[in-house]
């Protein structure tokens, strides 16, 4: 098979990504600070972010699905599958790879019957997602399980609402009643909230990958991703051309442009057509005209660009996500699988 290296790809800092943790550690107080690392690690690869936070310190990894379990399965991490255990993930969960976060009374029957072990559960304290309910609780559902971790989810803790501190105390009141090892509510957000949502371990995810969920965070928060992609032509384009589909951008003047090999298809989502800026060096150069399925236009101005040259998006998300209309959440996971990912 012949291996070609790709016209697109994404450059990951290994430093932004330890310091974030780093500071998130700090805010966290005297909780642990885990890391979630669901969806591919947001879209940067899952096993290359665990090893580097492990190596940093972390000690405890939260994802979503058993698929995703058993693909980290060679690191050995301390891991939690976010989303309990079906039938069909029985055989996985019980070989030990990973803790289930039993979330429904279904799922906690289910792993008593198998005879499973330590298992750690969330609790709805508000948000009516997933989680057993408080009255569930108070029902005894729980005794009698090897309890890690008993933790709830934040609905609203990137603003500044009522229910924070609502779902707060509704959490707090649990202490004891199950006999967990720990308790854990906050998420990257949370963290921000102050210590009294620490409890006993933190589960920041965005603020990992350079997100900023809470505007007291920016200043600790770097930037981790940077897309960059190859040009694939350079063409002059002449006053009164247009450029792309549907013709929505104009030349004013006579405008050098670079076709670069990027797209929605890779994330870089439509929303950024005319808004998005890209750079060569430290020349800013304006995304012109509709962001297609695998190509963008770049106003190169007077950079000297050619076919083959590499150009660079800083993905800074909150200025990203103002842009074009996407959430940080989104404009992380969504970054396709054509990109080549490398540490640094």
């Amino acid at each position: 098979m012949i291996d070609l290296p790709v016209p697109a790809r994404l450059r990951l800092d290994t430093a932004a990504l330890v310091a974030n943790w780093r500071a998130l550690d700090r805010l966290s107080g005297p909780a642990a600070c885990g890391a979630a690392i669901k969806a591919d690690g947001y879209g940067l690869g899952a096993a290359g972010v665990a090893a580097r936070l492990a190596e940093a310190g972390c000690r405890d990894f939260f994802v979503a699905t058993w698929a995703e379990a058993v693909a980290l399965a060679p690191l050995e991490l301390p891991l939690a599958v976010l989303h309990g255990v079906r039938t069909e993930d029985m055989a996985a969960a019980l070989s030990g790879v990973a803790r289930p976060v039993l979330n429904t009374a279904t799922q906690v029957a289910r792993w008593r019957a198998a005879g499973g072990g330590a298992c750690d559960v969330m609790v709805d304290t508000g948000m009516n997602r997933l989680g057993v309910s408080l009255d569930e609780v108070g029902a005894g559902l729980l005794d009698g399980l090897a309890i890690d971790t008993l933790m709830s989810h934040l609905a609203c803790a990137d603003e500044d609402s009522p229910m924070n501190a609502a779902q707060r105390a509704r959490f707090a009141a649990l202490a004891g009643r199950v006999g967990a090892r720990r308790m854990s509510l906050a998420n990257s957000a949370g963290i921000a909230l102050g210590a009294d949502y620490g409890f006993d371990l933190t589960r920041p995810g965005l603020a990992l990958y350079g997100g900023v969920p809470r505007p007291e965070m920016a200043d600790l928060i770097r930037p981790v991703a940077t897309i960059e992609a190859q040009v694939l032509q350079r063409r002059r384009v002449e006053p009164g051309e247009t450029v792309g589909y549907n013709a929505t951008w104009t030349a004013a003047r006579a405008t050098e442009v670079a076709i670069v090999n990027l797209g929605y298809a890779d994330g870089y989502w439509r929303g950024f057509s005319d808004r998005g800026v890209a750079r060569a060096g430290d020349a800013p150069l304006a995304v012109i005209g509709r962001v297609s399925m695998d190509l963008v236009a770049l106003d190169i101005g007077g950079a000297a660009l050619e076919e083959g040259d590499w150009i660079a998006i800083r993905h800074d998300l909150p200025a990203a996500a103002a842009v074009s209309g996407m959430s940080q959440y989104e404009l992380l996971t969504g970054l396709g699988q054509r990109f080549e990912r490398y540490w640094r």
